[in-house]
């Protein structure tokens, strides 16, 4: 690409304020064409050129701004990586799994390319493409780790942004080979790996995190296979037997193998550790610390399959986590920030390995409180945005009930299928799933539906969230790794 007569005074700039890489978010879905393509184009470059985008991030709306202001033949691309606009697209249902796309900071000094010290569309935006345009840019701001760091006067220039004009080439998205895609001579002839496809094995690990709910209400009583307890012992009771399932995947040969990395954080006002014992405290644990350190065992109710078919049998069972309903309070947005800062530092670990990525199961009776519902589907979608190279990581949310006349709805395709606020503001809340859940929703809920589940249930009583527990802990391990 033709570099600007001035390119250097640029490179200066870049390098006093430490600029590595410019970011670009998108929808994994929009990968394959990418890729194909051989690079990124604007819109109205795709629409000339017959390209359908599959999850397009920008609105009609914003389409309209970039005509008016003769934008729409320019790629948009940011220094931050948790740009706003991405959290709004997967709020208006644009984009479900959304993935950065690193770019290298050389198409800064492309003849073509302009720079605007906020969003280029609105008010006040200083656009263009000399020196002094990029050094409007305000580097202080797009420093922030999220602009609501910032002060209501700086807030807009968190969106700065660097327009390339018509096309960024595949060998300037630095991480594309990351998604499983090598970056082929002839684009067109080459063959993307699908998402959600990792193998589970010692050097490629996933990780599990079960939000549990241990709010004042849990105490109400419901039914785990004949037996009343409250709703807290059976959450409890469930969550442990399936850590044991896990746990036992992993013995292989006489061993405990490291498949997974698995945490409980229990939530009410403050969200914290929910292990017992001598975990009492730890984050992450391995299978084979789970197996060595059990915080007790007891008698238990579960069902066993015969020659006679399914009975319900009294067994022994581990307990790495015991029934809590003391909070105060249910908040959300304490547990789900837990739950990012545990993955922020488990995926600057797994950064190079192609690992399934993480799943969060969270177990809550009701509505959360002391935070806004824009708040709480923000931090949700921070989760959400979160990913590996195969996948995002997939939050379940699940309300567990005590009604017994209520009707469980589990996994559903649209949120036509949902008649109340609570479990449309779920709905938003939970991850896309990819076809390959559709299996196991079919075996565990008999429910053969085309199309792609909604990570979620509402009214679920013990036997739903016990289904929901089986989906969502996927079992493609490498038995031989």
């Amino acid at each position: 690409m033709e570099k600007k007569h001035d390119w250097q005074a640029f490179q200066a700039i870049i390098e006093q304020q430490g600029i590595k890489k410019l970011y670009h978010f998108t929808d994994r879905d929009n990968l394959q064409s990418i890729i194909q393509h051989g690079g990124l184009y604007s819109w109205a470059d795709c629409e000339e050129k017959g390209i359908i985008i599959a999850k397009p991030g920008g609105s009609n709306h914003s389409r309209s701004l970039d005509a008016r202001d003769c934008l729409q033949h320019y790629v948009r691309v940011s220094f931050v990586a948790q740009h706003p606009m991405m959290y709004v697209a997967m709020n208006e249902d644009r984009i479900s799994n959304p993935v950065l796309l690193e770019i290298d900071p050389q198409i800064i000094y492309w003849r073509d390319s302009k720079y605007a010290d906020r969003n280029a569309t609105k008010n006040g935006a200083r656009v263009g493409g000399n020196i002094e345009d990029f050094r409007a840019i305000h580097f202080s701001a797009i420093k922030a780790n999220k602009h609501f760091d910032l002060n209501d006067d700086e807030q807009k220039f968190y969106q700065a942004e660097v327009l390339v004009k018509n096309f960024v080439p595949l060998e300037y998205i630095t991480n594309i080979s990351n998604f499983g895609i090598p970056i082929p001579t002839k684009p067109k002839q080459m063959q993307i790996i699908l998402p959600y496809t990792a193998q589970i094995t010692r050097n490629t690990p996933t990780a599990f995190i079960f939000l549990i709910d241990h709010s004042v209400s849990m105490q109400n009583k419901t039914t785990l296979y004949g037996e009343n307890m409250t709703k807290a012992e059976a959450a409890a009771r469930i969550v442990n037997a399936q850590i044991n399932e896990l746990v036992l995947r992993c013995i292989k040969m006489g061993e405990t193998r490291h498949y997974y990395d698995i945490a409980v954080i229990g939530y009410g006002e403050k969200a914290y550790s929910g292990w017992q014992g001598e975990l009492e405290g730890r984050n992450f644990v391995s299978p084979e610390e789970l197996k060595n350190h059990p915080y007790t065992k007891i008698i238990t109710r579960k069902e066993i399959r015969t020659r006679k078919g399914v009975q319900v049998k009294e067994v022994e069972q581990v307990q790495w986590i015991s029934a809590k309903h003391d909070g105060s309070w249910t908040h959300y947005h304490a547990a789900f920030d837990y739950a990012k800062e545990l993955l922020e530092k488990w995926m600057i670990e797994h950064h190079e390995q192609n690992c399934y990525p993480p799943t969060i199961i969270h177990i809550t009776d009701g509505w959360f409180n002391h935070a806004s519902l824009e708040t709480v589907t923000q931090k949700a979608n921070e989760l959400k945005a979160m990913f590996t190279n195969d996948g995002n990581v997939i939050l379940f949310n699940i309300h567990f009930t005590a009604n017994k006349d209520a009707t469980p709805i589990a996994c559903p395709i649209s949120k036509l299928e949902l008649d109340d606020d609570y479990s449309k503001a779920l709905f938003d809340m939970s991850s896309l799933l990819p076809e390959r859940y559709n299996t196991d929703i079919a075996r565990c809920l008999n429910d053969t539906r085309e199309g792609r589940h909604v990570a979620m249930g509402v009214n679920a009583d013990a036997s739903t969230l016990i289904k929901l527990m089986d989906i969502g802990t996927p079992t493609n391990i490498n038995q031989n790794k």
